[in-house]
Parts: structure tokens; C-alpha cells; sequence
């Protein structure tokens, strides 16, 4: 029995997208399009046929179109987290105060990991997905590195399927326990087959890998871009030869980055490879110095995504992302200047976060020519914030509220490829009680399985037996 047979919390239409001539108006929103040709609106309407954006413009005309009132709402491009493990979904903030990597590791990896079964890689993924389109992230990079059967990957798979999200799925060998080893990376064909062979699909894949020569032979074979976590003088001094070798290309998403030389950046910039960086992350788990690396990423002329990584030890939404990545930078830029170092990096700006976490996002995923950005021909992913609660108004700068004060309370609508995943503040189609039903669950088989015992006031994870 599959996972996807044992609950399915999302009722939603057996189609997953909107029929080709369906169209929706948003109609008289401040429109922040991301597009620097288009510019931006401060009354403006975009119409949507089928899952593609027709027409943005401050007045668009359009007969017979559903229509969505977005007066007083700020409209922007769907947010596109760039890395996450979506698999943790159950195992949120269970390590608020994790102080390293490998404690980190221990609270996941090395304990429940190597317990989950097809049905807890569903249930991971489907909250974390279902988080996701709450928070206005409409797009992730699944970071998936517990493939431990072909069904526990058609699980995590199915999950983002259903519940609407677009995704790339990386899926990736695990770190620990027993597992199905001989089908890896060889079922990396068979869910190519399976789940990309459609080109509509809101879900395509990848693979996660680290350095491994092997590993990514067979993903360039099947046309799949390669994540990697990398980070530290240990991965760096093998840029070189991976260099020399022509192994190091457009297809590579790197993670995290932290505390790369300049010659490291150099390369990584000559042979084109995707950058993402993690400003909570690094900072808590303290990845190698703990500072993200968004200031080399751009003195070196990359344009990073940002990404949340996990939840086992904080909240998985993109603004409070964006806020921490501007003020880590705000802070390192005054300090440098007020200590007169003639490196002092100019200030970051709130559209420049905003830029990182759509259009650069986009292009990390390797989606640049379908979404990031409010542009006619691209899809339908767009995000209606409130302005009217009253932690954000009166809105006096869209961009600003959007970086700096704007919560998923706010969001109103959520759109992915046409179709309205949360409308009114609310995600749609969700079974709440068969969903909770389900994670409560899963995660009393995983605490049982690992020997935990759990403690909602606990200072520190100490599972009964790790490793």
C-alpha cells in the first residue's frame, strides 16, 4: 500500500492545473512585478489565462475573467526558497537550540532518519509543502537526502503533487542506518520516467550529491542539475580540480558557501554554478565562521538564493529569512566602516532581498523562463498580501512592507501556476484533522523508533540512543 493511499489530507480537483481558457483578473493591486522592463504599479491588474500571465498593466480589460479584488493588497512574484529538507516537516523546532552541525545531525540524520518509512517521507513533505504555500513560498528545491527505498522517494514525490507546490526534487543518499543503497543513484531513472516526463508538471528533478564524480556522471546523463552542500577549506581545495576536469558547470546548485577563498568564488563564477546561501542556518548551526556568505557571493558577481534549509530548529518562512539576511549584512557593512576598512561593502537594500528570494531563487532552481517575476508568458505564481491588519498598516512603501513587516497572517491569496492554493488567509482543500491525524502518527512511530522521549521544555535534544 502506498503512502499516498494511507491519508490524503488535500481534497482538490483531479486536475492539478487550471484548464488552458480559464481566465483570472486580479484586479487593482500594487503590483511589484520584479520585472525591471515592466516596472512597477501603484494600482495595477494582472490577467491570467489557464496557468500563464497574459497582461500586467494598470488597467487590464478582460471579459468573462473570475475576479480577484486585490484593492489594498501589495501583488508580488511567489517566493522560491531554494533549499530545504522538506522531509523534517515533522520534526519542526524539535532543536530550537542546536548549537552545531552535528547536533544538528543527531536530531535528525542520526536518529530518526533512519527509521521513516514511505509514509513519514508523505507526511514530512506534505506539511512542510502545505507551510510553504501558507508563507507565500510557492516554489522549493527539495533537498531530499533520505531516499532510503524507490518508495520512500515516489512518497516525498507524491507528496508535492498533491499538494500543489511547484518543486525540484533532489532526492539524495542517506547519512546513516540501513538502506536500499543498491538503487541509488540507478532510481534516479526510473523517477525520471515516472514523474518527469511531463513537461506541464509543477514538479522536476534533481539530484543531491556531494563531490562525487560517479554520482554526477549519472545525473548529467539524465539531464539533472546536481545540489551539493558545500562549505569549508575541505570542499574548497577541490574546486580546482573539479575545474580542470570541466565538472563544474550550470547544472551544479551549491549550498550554503561559507567561508569559500576568493579563488573558490572565481571559479564558481566562471563555470557558472548556482549559489544559495542560508543566513539562519549557518549562524545556528555554525558552518564553519557562521556568517552566510551573501557579501563574497556578490563582491564575486553572483546573485545568491536564499534559502530556510530546515525547521527542526526555527520557522520555515522566507521573511523572517529575509529580514535576518538584512540585518547580518547591515551589521557586518557598519562595523567595517565604522572600523575605517576601505573593504567596506555598500548597504544592502529590502529589493535586493526581495530580488534574492524570487528572480534569484528562480534562477537557482533553474526557472528563470518560467517564474520569479510578474511577466507575461511566464506562469502564474503570485502571492496578494493585505495591507489592512494592524502590524502593517498603513503600508507607506510596498517593498519595505513586503521585506520588513509583512508575516504569513498577512497573505491573502496564493496562486501556483493559475491555480489559487490559499484564498482569504486560508489554504485551501486541506483536511486539517485527517492531516494532524497523520503527523501525530508519524511522529509517535518516529519518537518510539529512535527512543525518544520527548520534553516540550527541553533545553537541548537528547535522544535515548543516537547513532
Amino acid at each position: 500500500m502506498s503512502a499516498k493511499t494511507l491519508f490524503h489530507p488535500v481534497n482538490l480537483p483531479l486536475d492539478r492545473l487550471p484548464g488552458a481558457d480559464r481566465l483570472l483578473l486580479l484586479k487593482g493591486g500594487m503590483i511589484v512585478t520584479m520585472d525591471d522592463g515592466l516596472g512597477s504599479f501603484a494600482v495595477g491588474d494582472v490577467l491570467i489565462r489557464g496557468t500563464e500571465i497574459v497582461s500586467v498593466g494598470a488597467q487590464v480589460a478582460a471579459e468573462n475573467a473570475e475576479v480577484i479584488d486585490a484593492t489594498g493588497m501589495i501583488v508580488i512574484p511567489g517566493l522560491v526558497d531554494t533549499h530545504r529538507h522538506a522531509w523534517e516537516g515533522q520534526l519542526r523546532r524539535i532543536n530550537p537550540n542546536s548549537p552545531t552541525l552535528e547536533d544538528y545531525c543527531n536530531a535528525t540524520h542520526f536518529s530518526f532518519a533512519k527509521y521513516y518509512r514511505p509514509q513519514d517521507m508523505y507526511v514530512g513533505n506534505m506539511l512542510t509543502a502545505l507551510g510553504c504555500i501558507n508563507s507565500g513560498i510557492t516554489t522549493i528545491i527539495d533537498n531530499s537526502h533520505n531516499a532510503r527505498s524507490g518508495a520512500h522517494s515516489d512518497a516525498a514525490i507524491e507528496a508535492l503533487l498533491d499538494a500543489g507546490i511547484r518543486a525540484v526534487h533532489a532526492p539524495g543518499a542517506p547519512l546513516s542506518g540501513d538502506w536500499e543503497s543498491s538503487q541509488w543513484p540507478g532510481d534516479l531513472r526510473r523517477l525520471k520516467s515516472k514523474y518527469a516526463s511531463d513537461p506541464e508538471s509543477l514538479v522536476t528533478l534533481a539530484m543531491m550529491a556531494q563531490i562525487n564524480r560517479e554520482q554526477w556522471a549519472v545525473a548529467r546523463e539524465l539531464g539533472l542539475n546536481i545540489v551539493t552542500e558545500f562549505f569549508g577549506a575541505g570542499m574548497a581545495a577541490e574546486l580546482g580540480a573539479l575545474q580542470q576536469e570541466g565538472l563544474l558547470g550550470a547544472d551544479n546548485i551549491f549550498n550554503h558557501c561559507t567561508c569559500l577563498p576568493d579563488q573558490g568564488w572565481s571559479i564558481l563564477r566562471q563555470a557558472g554554478v548556482k549559489v544559495n546561501v542560508c543566513p539562519r542556518s549557518d549562524a545556528h548551526y555554525g558552518l564553519e565562521d557562521g556568517v552566510f556568505a551573501w557579501q563574497k557571493a556578490v563582491d564575486h558577481g553572483l546573485n545568491p538564493g536564499l534559502s530556510v534549509d530546515n525547521e527542526s530548529s526555527y520557522s520555515g518562512d522566507m521573511f523572517t529569512e529575509m529580514r535576518v539576511a538584512f540585518y547580518l549584512q547591515r551589521a557586518a557593512a557598519h562595523s567595517a566602516k565604522f572600523h575605517g576598512k576601505s573593504s567596506a561593502p555598500d548597504l544592502v537594500s529590502a529589493r535586493q532581498l526581495l530580488k534574492a528570494a524570487t528572480v534569484d531563487g528562480a534562477v537557482c532552481a533553474g526557472l528563470e523562463s518560467k517564474i520569479g517575476s510578474i511577466t507575461p508568458g511566464k506562469q502564474a505564481d503570485i502571492v496578494l498580501i493585505r495591507t489592512d491588519n494592524l502590524s502593517v498598516y498603513p503600508s507607506n512603501n510596498a517593498v519595505g512592507t513586503v521585506v520588513h513587516a509583512a508575516e504569513r497572517g498577512d497573505i491573502d491569496t496564493v496562486i501556483i501556476a493559475g491555480r489559487i492554493r490559499k484564498r482569504g488567509g486560508v489554504v485551501l482543500g486541506v483536511d486539517r484533522q485527517q492531516l494532524q491525524a497523520a503527523a501525530e502518527e508519524s511522529r509517535s512511530y518516529l519518537f518510539d523508533a529512535a527512543g525518544y522521549r520527548p520534553d516540550p521544555f527541553a533545553e537541548s535534544f537528547t535522544p535515548l540512543h543516537a547513532h
